[in-house]
């Protein structure tokens, strides 16, 4: 199964007022695990920088200047994330926003069913609790220290490992076959030895005991049935 983790950072938070994309981040995941194939790209967004956006992502007019604008790479995005599932946090916005964008070009919205909202999962998972990326990073002890602003790759990375805890992907196992997917990956098993006693348990049994067993047995092979099966005759009975 492909999926593709991401993110975008926008001007702002109006799709349909002017607000536009300046930064797309995406992880590919396959069966759940990153396949190490990302896409990135940063856009001209054609317009200036409110100070707020500015704020959150770090990203200026003038850094984004000379970075191809929307309709250059709206081609070999949509290429990247084709029959792909998407896994968004907060996947109304984003989702929003590239359709804005997918629409000026004349290009197919992406549809509902093929995005997963880690924000609504997170929401059913853990009600009442906060759900941001940092909040979700401290539940999972998730290293989110690189995080100082909103980048989409950055953000798209950290998603990737809340998305596995959400569906428990790493407790899913629950530890069989350890060994085997060890080895798939290129990894090693250690395996501890279970300590041994130095001095064994003195036994529970005392001599009458072991002769009343004893005695038991050889009573019980009196019986006709065993001693045919057996094959014991009388006298070894006695």
């Amino acid at each position: 199964m492909r999926e593709i983790v991401l993110d975008t950072e926008t001007t702002g938070v109006e799709a349909n007022n002017g607000d536009r994309i300046v930064e797309i981040g995406c992880v590919e995941l396959l069966n759940h695990c990153p396949s190490g194939r990302n896409y990135h790209v940063y856009i001209n967004p054609e317009r200036g920088m409110p100070v707020e956006a500015f704020n959150v992502h770090g990203l200026s007019e003038a850094f984004l200047s000379d970075k191809p604008v929307f309709a250059a790479v709206a081609q070999e995005f949509a290429e990247f994330i084709a029959g792909a599932r998407l896994v968004i946090h907060n996947a109304a916005f984003d989702v929003g926003f590239i359709n804005m964008e997918f629409k000026r070009l004349g290009l197919p919205p992406i549809e509902q069913a093929r995005v997963v909202d880690t924000l609504s999962m997170a929401r059913r998972k853990h009600p009442g609790a906060s759900n941001s990326l940092d909040a979700l990073c401290s539940r999972y002890g998730i290293d989110n220290s690189r995080r100082t602003k909103h980048g989409a790759l950055l953000d798209s990375e950290i998603l990737a490992e809340v998305y596995i805890e959400l569906i428990g992907g790493k407790q899913a196992s629950l530890g069989l076959g350890v060994e085997a997917a060890a080895g798939r990956a290129g990894l090693s098993v250690v395996t501890v030895e279970k300590p041994q006693r130095q001095r064994p348990l003195a036994p529970r049994l005392d001599e009458a005991a072991l002769k009343a067993h004893e005695a038991f047995v050889l009573g019980s092979l009196k019986a006709p049935l065993w001693k045919g099966y057996l094959g014991i005759t009388d006298d070894a009975a006695q």
